[in-house]
């Protein structure tokens, strides 16, 4: 008996690792299942593996298992060829494919992979492997062959082998050469939908809708009732842009199908996005009725109760889903987030400490620290957040970022820009680090780390519009940078021409250049998308010296009542209304 091991590759790390001249592997290898050759007491038919083994090829195969755990894989892939050759035992062949694949030798992997196919002509690991090899010469019948073997061997699985080869040529810019490849494997397979469904799902990776879109047309015409084509072709349609189109065929499909809740599953998340709240819930609502016990569905019934302001509704649902274990973490959640909307601060608190496992631990976590913060709990905060950075690593820029709008709100600026620059040593590049050490820069007066951060943001992400407009903004309190601070301010009002706190800033820019009418256009325009009180500061001051001082006192008087504290409206009050008493 003979028991021999090798490392072990995994099929897509062979389909990724097949390239024409050979690397030194990795010194970490792995074992893979011993595997164990006996030698038959008698001969038994023909067609089945022929097993016994020589004293000479047994020597091989023990030196090549001894070379292979020594790293000498030129040795070890020689020795499992040979015995690939004089042994019919297909085994023997897909081991010296595998050392070969894992060398990188594509020389070796196609000798290795024909005398194994001549040996086991439908095993589908070997057909792949071919497949690519083919591919990648550029060998189109050789590769129409395999593809098509494969097609025939395990009809089920070929949506997925071409999506793994795709995936390999893409990075070798063989895409447009593959899709010619399953073109002629249509037309030898003119009867098989999933030939026509792949090309459309390539098509769909290389970017060509309409492509895509005829391709599963095709495959439809084939196999008219196929669900997975009917959905891909809706979403084309999404995709495309064509919401309407969208709906109108998965209604379809819907009244054609009553039976499969894919589709009206598909048409309720079709109807959120195009913002048709109403007939989205009336579809979850039928899907709930003609199946009580699909959970999935009651939870995307209720998160349609909560945008139409359905708050009740919304919260009798989540509270029948508490009496089902895989439900009540999510339930748990939106519950807390129904009492947050109604200002119980308290009893959202206790939802979100009940959310315990699954992906909505963390949220409820920070939405529980963002209520204690809205009621100025901030050591309780505090607390909590330094919990969550022992239990959540992978969330830690979030959670100092939290900490720093923390130590933010309670004027805590040097200790926010400390924190800030701590994690900014471990993570020199990361924008927003960078960009939030700027803004606390800016509250404790050093402007030139404030520049600093932000001109560095800009050499990795010049149209960050965001930067653009801070770096603009702050520039302004020098006289002698206008023409600088305009650069950074028109670039940003180009990218994003609607966003209030650009115009602001782009206003507030025409007030410093003495251009008041200007100012007072795009500070409206601002303040018209967004009342907030560094915006209705501004846009009172220029309608002060513009000498509309009654509509300049009216913005102010409702942006104070609204926020009465808010920093920039008490330096107007202070500095403008206070002088004229």
């Amino acid at each position: 008996m003979l028991i021999f091991r090798l490392f072990s590759v995994l099929i897509l790390v062979f389909l990724n690792g097949c390239a024409s001249s050979p690397e030194k592997p990795s010194a970490q290898e792995e074992v893979i299942e011993p595997v164990t050759i006996d030698e038959p007491k008698e001969k038994t038919q023909q067609s089945e593996v022929k097993t016994s083994i020589d004293p000479d090829v047994m020597y091989m195969l023990m030196a090549a298992e001894l070379a292979g755990q020594r790293g000498q894989y030129a040795i070890a892939l020689e020795g499992y060829m040979e015995a690939a050759k004089r042994v019919n035992d297909p085994r023997f062949a897909e081991r010296a494919a595998k050392i070969a694949m894992y060398m990188r030798d594509g020389n070796k992997t196609d000798e290795a992979v024909s005398l194994w196919l001549k040996q086991d002509p439908k095993n589908p690991t070997a057909r792949k492997i071919a497949a690519l090899s083919a591919l990648r010469t550029g060998d189109k019948q050789a590769a129409v062959d395999h593809l098509d073997a494969v097609l025939k061997m395990d009809p089920a699985e070929f949506e997925k082998t071409v999506l793994e080869l795709f995936t390999v040529l893409q990075r070798d810019g063989k895409t447009n050469f593959f899709y010619g490849v399953l073109d002629a494997l249509a037309a030898k397979n003119p009867d098989q939908a999933v030939v026509y469904f792949v090309q459309s799902l390539l098509a769909m990776e290389m970017k060509d809708n309409a492509l895509a879109e005829k391709k599963v047309q095709q495959a439809l015409s084939i196999q008219p009732g196929w669900d997975k084509a009917l959905i891909f072709q809706a979403q084309i349609a999404v995709i495309s842009g064509d919401l309407n189109k969208a709906k109108i065929l998965l209604r379809n499909a819907s009244v054609k199908y009553p039976e499969n809740d894919k589709f009206k599953k598909l048409l309720a998340q079709v109807l959120i996005k195009a913002a048709e709240y109403e007939a989205a819930g009336e579809v979850y609502q039928g899907i709930v009725l003609a199946d009580p016990k699909d959970a999935e569905s009651q939870i995307s019934l209720a998160l349609v109760h909560l945008q139409l302001d359905r708050d009740e509704k919304a919260e009798d649902i989540f509270k029948q889903l508490l009496g089902q274990p895989e439900w009540q973490n999510q339930a748990s959640f939106y519950l807390g987030k129904i009492e947050e909307k109604r200002g119980h601060t308290q009893k959202a608190l206790t939802w979100f400490d009940k959310v315990t496992d699954g992906p909505l631990v963390f949220d409820s976590a920070i939405a529980a620290v963002s209520l204690l913060v809205k009621d100025n709990e901030f050591e309780k905060a505090d607390s909590r957040l330094g919990l969550l950075a022992g239990q959540f690593p992978k969330q830690r820029l979030r959670i100092i970022l939290m900490q720093a709008g923390l130590f933010s709100q309670q004027k805590q600026y040097e200790k926010a820009f400390g924190l800030l620059s701590g994690a900014l040593a471990s993570q020199p590049d990361q924008r927003d680090l960078l960009y939030t050490r700027a803004l606390m820069a800016e509250r404790i007066n050093k402007l030139d780390i404030l520049e600093a951060d932000l001109k560095k943001i800009l050499i990795k992400y010049p149209d960050d519009a965001e930067a653009l407009n801070a770096l603009g903004y702050s520039l302004l309190a020098n006289a002698g940078r206008y023409v600088e601070a305009e650069k950074y301010l028109l670039h940003a009002l180009k990218l994003q021409p609607d966003e209030a706190v650009i115009l602001d800033s782009f206003g507030w820019l025409q007030f410093k250049l003495g251009k008041l009418e200007q100012a007072k256009s795009y500070l409206e325009r601002a303040y018209a998308k967004q009342q907030e009180g560094e915006i209705a500061a501004h846009l009172a001051e220029v309608l002060w010296h513009l000498d509309r001082k009654e509509a300049a006192r009216k913005i102010f008087d409702e942006a104070i009542k609204k926020a009465p504290e808010d920093e920039y409206l008490l330096e107007f009050q202070k500095r403008i209304l206070s002088s004229e008493k």
